[in-house]
């Protein structure tokens, strides 16, 4: 086994030496020599192959309530600093990575796609036209507060200082001692607002730096290979945000929370944007310019300073503009700067001043920077959707329809629905009577599509329908936002979810299109959402990612015949059960033609963080995103073979019906689910501002995709990830089919994609854990059930190694896997500790109890690097 990398071996080691030393000031060396002696009795247990932990469990078992939360707090905040320290030398090693002559880099892929004759000029104009539009949303078990999230990346900054400047080693005792003195869970759950906020903060901290960094590599390399610039206003990479639009399953999410986060999106933006104009205009000294400078701005000293001198001025006034907005105070009807052109043209009018003065570098310098930020971010930041449950506009039409006496809307066929939305939406009247009274939930719809229908359409994503099924679903949106008085044609978005709904969105999507007043509304653009959370619950992951690869074609192909431009937004979550993985690779993996040119895809919680955090990561991650939707654009796989078609066809149905089997089917599954994995008091954790339960009454089918995963991760079993996969691929081999799924793998992207996060989620899996909660929790008649879901993780696991021909998984990422290995001895003890809280705290509850119970889950959440 290679070692890991020294350097980074040493920060952890500085990290767990200064958390140390802390921990030993605050509750003396004594204590710190237990914990010491806990992660030994870890670690030799791991080394013994035949160990079944009993010195380990012995050593927690004796502590008392009052020691168990410090003891967890270590552990979990350990595991915290090594994730900081691997993301810094990750961050590292990709500080240069123009340099890298990898598969993945923007350069060499470049050369790829000459090589295959592909001619220059379409490369520049297809990376000019992409828009990849990442969606950041919050997360319901992001499991880390924010202000810890602020130490962290302190710490990082430390660190990256530290390589320059030892004197930052006391900053950095600083900072862990701040970080262990504050309490790692929420009293309370953030609001929408904050989570907006935190988003916010995201940009600030990183993306802010991060994009320009991005976009000047990307038209170095261009101007390079190409032989031409990337042109300033291009931005192939955009971003969204749900945060304070998601409204589905959120009662949290009001009209008022809507209204708020688009005013302070926009006043954050105009914010940073004010800080780059005080630098530029620190540096733009210069009295020499142009004409058409000279012109706008008089017999100024300093031409640039005087102009720019305005545009802060109108800045300033925006901000009090928006506050005046957002404090519903008297304000003029007109922003002064409600669109980036407003932004730009005084920007751009300094920098061709500048080069035709022969200042080239000086334009090329933070001039340039804050140019190719308003391109990527605008005068709104980000863009934000708004997401609503296709049954709470139902209930506006019911409603109405009772108060006009024309029946019950929901008892209206499909084709009946759609005739009176198309009539309506032809209409010239009002629909929505002046003195009617709806109920409070039907007025909440009302409200947010008339903040929609007033807010600037600059500020608008989309507008995202979950649970849709039908096209009276989209038509009901668009009438309603048309009452409200919208003045554009507003993206409105169907989610097909269900394995049901995906196998039904050709033929929803083809009756849109096939009706003349909606396809002249699309203006030739159709976006559909592709969900991946709710398949996998609803089918398991085998099943859903062979429904969202067929849904994907046949979208394809139809916008085609339509000759409507398709735009796929994926709702990926952070882990594999959700859709999560590489996303270079997922991008890879789709059907040739669905991703031309443009994509949208969710950014979750703590992916967020992990992906784009720091600069110089969000840098690669932002450079892989572009490359790889530019090579599925220009140079996509090729369509799957029909055997291998048929193949997956038969493994998707077996899947299927040995997922539904245990998960719908199986009574013991429910019960073993609820007392195996800490899903009941997950609810108590004060996480984000979404309830993890649709319904507060629901049982495991309205249990949300996120905390679904969430529970089984932290026994180690990941079962919804795997479920189902195992037995459809042994019945595949069992019919002497183990050739064709290798040759599979080896030929076509999708499947290898598949395996390979497959074998990813399986090597963070333990079959002892597990079997040691339910040792703790689990009566008697519920173990058959769980000693055969081991069984069956067992053979998923020799499936994969027949799959690839090899011996270990995880054999080409080593590093992966060793990272796995070095956490264990600390995520073990929390395991452990947790499986005994559960049962003491559900025969006896307390308060102690529970405040460790959860510092568990945060940091097993924070050892396995993902929640839900």
């Amino acid at each position: 086994m290679s070692d890991l990398h020294e350097e980074l071996r040493d920060n952890v080691r500085m990290l767990g030496e200064c958390l140390g030393q802390t921990i030993a000031k605050h509750r003396g060396q004594d204590f710190l020599d237990r914990i010491e002696s806990i992660r030994q009795l870890s670690k030799s247990g791991r080394s013994d192959t035949d160990s079944d932990h009993s010195e380990l469990l012995a050593a927690l078992s004796s502590l008392s309530e009052d020691e168990v939360l410090p003891v967890a707090r270590a552990f979990t905040q350990f595991l915290n600093l090594a994730n900081i320290a691997e993301e810094h030398h990750k961050a590292r090693q990709h500080t240069e990575f123009c340099n890298l002559d990898s598969d993945e880099s923007y350069a060499q892929l470049v050369k790829q796609l000459l090589a295959q004759g592909i001619p220059s000029e379409q490369i520049i104009n297809t990376l000019v036209q992409m828009d990849v539009d990442l969606v950041l949303t919050a997360h319901p078990t992001e499991v880390n507060r924010r202000t810890l999230i602020q130490k962290y990346d302190a710490i990082t900054d430390c660190l990256r200082a530290l390589d320059r400047d030892e004197s930052q080693y006391h900053r950095l005792q600083e900072l862990i001692s701040q970080v262990w003195h504050t309490n790692e869970i929420r009293k309370i759950r953030p609001t929408p607002l904050d989570e907006a906020k935190w988003g916010f903060t995201v940009i600030e901290n990183s993306l802010w730096e991060a994009v320009p960094k991005f976009l000047k590599h990307l038209d170095s390399q261009t101007r390079a290979l190409l032989k031409q610039p990337l042109p300033l206003h291009c931005a192939p990479v955009r971003f969204s945000s749900w945060m304070g639009g998601d409204r589905d399953g959120n009662p949290n999410v009001t009209s008022t929370i809507t209204r708020e986060v688009l005013n302070l999106s926009r006043w954050m933006a105009a914010d940073l944007y004010l800080r780059d104009i005080d630098a530029l205009r620190a540096e733009l000294s210069m009295h020499q310019c142009s004409a058409a400078l000279r012109d706008r701005v008089g017999d100024e000293a300093e031409p640039y300073r005087a102009i720019l001198g305005e545009l802060r001025d109108q800045l300033k006034a925006t901000q009090r503009w928006l506050e005046a907005d957002l404090n519903q105070q008297p304000h003029d009807t007109q922003c002064p700067i409600s669109s980036s052109e407003q932004l730009l043209e005084p920007l751009l009018l300094c920098h061709q001043s500048l080069l035709d003065c022969g200042m080239d570098i000086i334009a090329e310098g933070p001039l340039e920077d804050t140019i190719r930020r308003v391109a990527c971010f605008g005068v709104t930041l980000t863009k934000l959707d708004i997401r609503q449950s296709s049954d709470r506009h139902a209930q506006v039409f019911e409603e109405l329809s009772q108060f006009y006496g024309l029946g019950s809307y929901s008892a209206w066929t499909e084709e009946g629905r759609q005739a009176f939305l198309i009539k309506e939406l032809q209409s010239q009247r009002p629909l929505i009577p002046h003195h009617w009274t709806p109920s409070d939930d039907v007025q909440e719809v009302l409200d947010t599509c008339r903040v929609v229908a007033q807010a600037d359409p600059a500020s608008l994503g989309s507008y995202v329908i979950s649970m849709a099924g039908q096209p009276s679903d989209v038509l009901s949106v668009i009438l309603l936002l048309k009452e409200m008085g919208i003045t554009h044609n507003m993206r409105v978005v169907p989610l097909f979810e269900t394995l049901a709904d995906l196998d039904n969105a050709r033929s929803c999507i083809d009756s849109l299109l096939s009706l003349p007043w909606y396809k002249q509304y699309t203006q030739g653009h159709q976006e559909v959402m592709i969900g991946y959370s709710d398949s996998s619950k609803d089918a398991g992951q085998l099943a859903a990612v062979w429904g969202q690869y067929r849904a994907q074609e046949a979208l394809t192909a139809l916008c085609q015949q339509h000759q409507t431009r398709l735009t796929l937004f994926h709702g990926r979550g952070g882990t594999v059960g959700r859709g999560g993985g590489p996303s270079h690779t997922a991008i890879l993996a789709q059907p040739p033609g669905s991703v031309d040119r443009s994509i949208r895809v969710t950014e979750q919680g703590e992916m967020i963080r992990f992906k784009f955090g720091i600069p110089d990561l969000a840098v690669r991650s932002l450079e892989l995103y572009a490359g790889a939707v530019l090579k599925a654009s220009l140079a996509p796989a090729p369509a799957p073979l029909d055997h291998w078609r048929d193949a997956m066809d038969t493994l998707a149905a077996a899947g299927l019906q040995s997922y539904r089997g245990i998960v719908r089917e199986d009574p013991q599954f429910v019960p073993y689910f609820r007392a195996v994995t800490p899903e009941q008091e997950l609810t108590k954790l004060p996480l984000g501002s979404r309830p993890a339960k649709r319904k507060a009454s629901g049982g495991v089918e309205s249990l949300r995709a996120i905390p679904w995963i969430f529970a089984w991760t932290q026994i180690r079993l990941m079962l919804p990830a795997w479920l189902g996969s195992d037995t459809a691929l042994q019945g595949a081999a069992a019919q002497n089919k183990l050739a064709l799924l290798q040759e599979m793998y080896s030929q076509w992207p999708f499947f290898a994609s598949y395996v390979d996060m497959l074998e990813m989620v399986l090597a963070k899996t333990d079959t002892s854990i597990s079997a040691y909660y339910e040792s703790r929790l689990v009566s008697e008649e519920l173990k058959v059930l769980g000693s055969s879901l081991r069984a069956r993780r067992d053979s998923a696991i020799e499936m994969v190694l027949k799959i690839k021909d090899q011996q270990q998984l995880l054999n080409a990422h080593p590093n992966i896997r060793q990272s796995i290995e070095v956490r264990n001895p600390y995520i073990d003890p929390l395991h452990f500790l947790q499986a005994e809280l559960l049962h003491r705290d559900r025969n006896q509850p307390d308060q102690r109890l529970e405040q460790a119970l959860m510092v568990t889950m945060a940091g097993i959440s924070a050892g396995m690097r993902n929640t839900g």
